[in-house]
């Protein structure tokens, strides 16, 4: 039993260090490609390639001639790809820049509205006259941006190729005229120890 104890005492240390957790703090914008699948890197990198494209293009020369601001709303972008992947996170850094260039105005997404219009039926019933907000006010959308997420993937054996297509368009709400059409390729090289993609 003494030489059990022992053995345990020795092989417990090891176990214990194998066992651990490590976590660094990294900074949001370093690049970390742990499987090769999609992530925050793709998503950031696309994002900035498509609104440098749709705020440079001359779909919005005639809305600053106006002196106007076109009002957008982020409609469906669908990921149609092999994979999940976090939809949300990429239109909001799309949206982010976009209204942050100064050149666009956001409307609130269908389930915002919906919030936002029970917050009022509640304000209507609770808030005092002066500091309700009353229906019928909204803003309505000049243009709706879509898009897809698309991937394909070629394996053989341990490496993989991934290649995704992201495509994005503006269309105006009154006339369903398409304004802009975006696209951005992203291929990845994935060399892996294990077969499992």
């Amino acid at each position: 039993m003494n030489k059990i104890l022992k053995a345990l005492l020795l092989i417990a240390p090891v176990l214990a260090v194998g066992c651990s957790t490590k976590v660094t703090r990294v900074q949001t914008d370093s690049v970390i490609d742990l499987t090769g699948r999609w992530n925050d890197t793709d998503s950031r990198l696309v994002a900035e390639e498509m609104i440098k494209d749709c705020l440079s293009q001359r779909w919005l020369y005639s809305w600053e001639s106006q002196n106007k601001r076109p009002v957008v709303i982020i409609g469906k972008v669908v990921n149609k790809s092999h994979e999940h992947i976090s939809v949300e996170t990429f239109t909001k850094d799309m949206e982010r820049a976009l209204l942050n260039s100064g050149k666009v105005n956001f409307v609130a997404s269908k389930t915002e509205r919906e919030q936002l219009r029970e917050e009022r039926d509640d304000m209507a019933e609770n808030a005092s006259v002066s500091t309700a907000k009353s229906d019928g006010e909204e803003t309505g959308a000049d243009l709706m941006l879509l898009g897809t997420i698309n991937s394909v993937p070629d394996q053989n054996g341990n490496k993989a190729v991934v290649f995704y297509q992201t495509n994005l368009e503006l269309i105006e709400m009154e006339s369903n005229t398409k304004v802009w059409i975006g696209e951005k390729k992203i291929k990845k090289f994935v060399e892996r120890a294990n077969t499992k993609f």
